[in-house]
């Protein structure tokens, strides 16, 4: 139609080989993300596994009924192959060596220089293998006053600044209710993958990524950090009001909240018009949108009530017929349930051998191609699963076929990520 090609081209990775040295959240996102987009990616796991396959409840069941890895663990593990080795043996970091000198791709975050002593470092790998991509993530990069400190998505985000900013006035700050330093340096790390590999496709040669919880999570500072450097403000706390924009914020309906989130002036008339009190656009208090954040209490004064009076579904039916950006506060189980979630396909299932459960579900991988398929249709490693000796990468495991897209419940068999029989060229 249009001319639009209908044919499945491989996934964007196909053939991209990944070593995963990493646990917990960031280096595992990184490494699921480029799964789903179709690499090859051994996980390798201490004997006792990532900490997060303990991280529970709740847990997933095994055939038998007996406890699995926790479901945090398959948050970010979907998609890979798992490697028990023990670094302090010899012959496991022979095998570390040599599939590193086969990847295209390393992913690490033990703590700065904590590789050196086992010759898993960026040096001593480049030198064999001249074409890696090492991406070292860890709480504060790998130079600066801090480098040395062991750190956490909780201690990023109460050190950039981004608790002081999250919480209600006059109380105390709050964290995310994610682990968003975690998940930005995921992406920032998979960023400067992506970049490292585009021009190693003209130098022909890898290089070091380092990415760091804090500065990661500073870095999505934004506007606040804006206001603070050109404005000299000091951002505060403000709930869900924003800084500057008005009105944008929540507001309760006769029965349940819902956000506001008015950009422009055109929105704002808009808004009045829906809600029957047009003569407020035309108020010299809130004629523009800063005056209305110099005027914010009396314009919430204002529209509160208005809002108060009418139901949820008709308070969000009138501000969308208006043009009006806003929607309900969900909970989690709504969200996922929501239809147009389920439309975009962003709930998707892995079929499961072993388990209780015939499949596993997962949140998808947010990215769609016109041509290029993508999501994997395996579930998290058991720990120590992959085939194989494990000390070459040999062929992909069975089951690891990408299908058509991880909207369609059918997964058609396309050849397997890293099934390609040389890596992309270095």
């Amino acid at each position: 139609m249009n001319g639009v090609p209908s044919e499945r081209a491989e996934p964007p990775y196909a053939g991209l080989r990944v070593l995963e040295l990493a646990r917990v959240l960031a280096g595992p996102w990184i490494g699921q993300i480029m799964a789903d987009l179709g690499a090859r990616v051994v996980k390798v796991e201490s004997p006792e596994g990532d900490e997060t396959r303990r991280w529970g409840p709740p847990f997933l069941e095994n055939a038998d009924g007996s406890a699995a890895d926790a479901a945090y663990f398959h948050a970010c593990n979907r998609g890979k192959e798992s490697l028990a080795l023990d670094f302090r043996r010899p012959e496991d970091r022979r095998r570390v060596v040599k599939l590193a000198c086969e990847a295209d791709v390393l992913i690490e975050n033990f703590k700065t220089g904590g590789l050196a002593k086992y010759g898993l470092d960026y040096a001593s790998l480049a030198a064999a293998n001249p074409g890696l991509v090492y991406c070292s993530i860890s709480g504060f990069g790998q130079s600066g006053r801090y480098a040395d400190r062991p750190g956490y998505d909780f201690v990023a985000q109460a050190m950039s600044g981004l608790m002081d900013v999250t919480g209600e006035p006059g109380r105390p700050p709050q964290k995310v209710g994610v682990a968003v330093s975690d998940i930005v340096t995921g992406l920032y790390g998979l960023i400067g993958i992506q970049a490292a590999l585009a021009e190693r496709g003209r130098s022909g040669r890898g290089q070091h990524v380092d990415v760091a919880l804090l500065d990661s999570t500073v870095g999505i500072l934004a506007n606040q950090a804006m206001n603070c450097l050109i404005g000299n403000m000091a951002p505060a706390r403000m709930g869900n009001a924003h800084p500057n924009i008005a009105p944008y914020q929540e507001f309760r309906t006769a029965d349940g909240f819902i956000v506001v989130a008015v950009g422009n002036d055109v929105q704002f008339r808009g808004l009045c018009q829906a809600l029957g009190c047009a003569s407020l656009a035309d108020d010299p208090r809130f004629a523009g949108n800063a005056a209305r954040v110099r005027h914010r209490p009396e314009l919430v004064q204002a529209l509160a009530p208005i809002l108060a009076a009418l139901g949820r579904a008709d308070a969000l039916a009138r501000l969308g017929a208006a043009g009006v950006p806003a929607g309900p506060i969900n909970s989690v189980a709504e969200a996922l349930a929501d239809p147009n979630t389920r439309e975009r396909g962003m709930v998707v299932d892995c079929p499961a051998e072993g388990y209780r459960r015939a499949s596993i579900p997962g949140l998808a991988t947010p990215i769609r191609f016109s041509r290029s398929s993508s999501g994997s249709s395996r579930p998290a490693p058991r720990l120590g699963s992959a085939p194989g000796a494990g000390d070459e990468w040999g062929p992909a495991p069975t089951g690891g076929a990408s299908p058509a897209d991880p909207r369609e419940a059918s997964a058609a068999a396309q050849p397997s990520p890293g099934s390609a029989p040389e890596p992309p060229p270095r």
